[in-house]
């Protein structure tokens, strides 16, 4: 790159170092700490993929057990966050209460010297609070005393039973646990940056961890999985694919869930969520939008496959989502409730070498210009 080229949106320009995952965007490759998705997808848990991200190892048996446990005694929160929480418009997006619900953590946990207890106890606390905000918020919107946790079902388990009161399937709670771990990690995205720009200043782990829910929110990161229902269903059948991409296509508008910054290829994620919903779908039931959704792969794989456009992670990831029970506005609070195991690793990698982000910019602005009295202002 030319010395002082400008990269709209910084493609490709390197702004960290980094051991935590690895990309190859040609070859479609995804791996934690060097390990290929599909072995963890197929062999770990959400835990145990959130400790090898933030400490960068596969925990011993006692460690993960120490880990699990450090991470169910913290899933309570403050009673001043639930009333805090009561206070919130019911009709608001649950990312924004999220965010200020993060933030507002940070004030019963103030920073201390980021020695190995308090990491330790940072990381475990926001593992385990995110999730019961989330199904809080969800409760209180409706009216309903929150479901408090319950300690004697696993991470994944424990959060959808916090949002419908019911003790779920095992099997669905691994699929669950699944797409968890498929969303912990992904290289420095938007909302990576944004934390990692928020820790470089030594703000709080909270405060840098609002920042990247607040980015996350936003229709081009986390809140496209969303977007691609409502897409599957102003298509409404199988007939009308075609046409309907077509005409997108035609007005230079995206297909949401389609091309990716890094990807040219099939997400891996989104081969390995294709496959967990065939799996939903066959033993509890075809789904229209699912069989929409396929043919919108195959149009756009023949229209847009030769410019390297192929499903990602949120194209199918809102199908088994949604298959699962959950709203279709708690998509990217369970975006969230993965992604943090990837914001700790990289906050904790931040401050073991950091320096201030300052970047530059290109001026394209005048230069040497007369004030102008108010009086002689046309």
């Amino acid at each position: 790159m030319a010395d002082g080229e400008y990269k709209p949106g910084l493609e490709g320009v390197p702004a960290t170092r980094s051991n935590i995952s690895f990309v190859d965007g040609q070859a479609g490759i995804l791996e934690y700490r060097g390990i290929p998705i599909e072995e963890l997808t197929a062999h770990s848990t959400f835990l145990e993929t959130a400790y090898l991200l933030i400490f960068g190892k596969l925990p011993t048996q006692s460690e993960l057990d120490n880990f699990d446990q450090a991470v169910r005694s913290h899933r309570r929160v403050k009673y001043r966050i639930r009333d805090m929480i009561k206070s919130f418009p019911e009709s608001g997006h649950p990312m924004d209460a999220l965010q200020t619900c993060v933030a507002g953590l940070g004030m019963f946990y103030p920073v201390r010297e980021a020695d190995p207890d308090y990491v330790f106890g940072t990381v475990t606390r926001l593992l385990a609070k995110l999730p019961t905000m989330v199904a809080m918020f969800h409760q209180m919107r409706q009216g309903n005393d929150p479901i408090p946790p319950d300690d004697s079902l696993d991470h994944a388990a424990n959060f959808l039973y916090m949002l419908s009161g019911k003790k779920p399937d095992p099997w669905l709670a691994r699929i669950f646990d699944t797409c968890l771990i498929l969303h912990a990690e992904h290289t420095v995205n938007a909302s990576t940056f944004a934390l990692l720009v928020s820790a470089s200043t030594l703000a709080s782990p909270y405060s840098s961890l609002a920042t990247a829910v607040g980015t996350l929110s936003g229709l081009l990161h986390g809140g496209a999985n969303q977007q691609v229902m409502r897409l599957l269903r102003q298509i409404g059948s199988v007939e009308n694919v075609r046409s309907f991409i077509e005409e997108k296509l035609a007005k230079k508008e995206r297909i949401m869930g389609m091309g990716h910054r890094v990807y040219k290829v099939k997400d891996p994620r989104a081969t390995i969520l294709q496959r967990l919903a065939e799996e939903l779908f066959e033993r509890y039931g075809h789904d229209k939008y699912y069989e929409i959704a396929l043919e919108v792969e195959r149009v756009c794989a023949e229209l847009l496959g030769p410019k390297g456009i192929y499903p990602n992670v949120d194209f199918y990831s809102g199908l088994v989502y949604a298959k699962l029970g959950i709203p279709e506005d708690l998509f990217t609070p369970v975006f969230a409730i993965a992604r943090v195991a990837g914001w700790l690793a990289h906050w904790r990698e931040q401050l073991s070498d950091n320096r201030l982000f300052r970047p530059t910019q290109v001026y394209t602005g005048e230069r040497q210009q007369r004030y102008i009295p108010i009086e002689e202002r046309g």
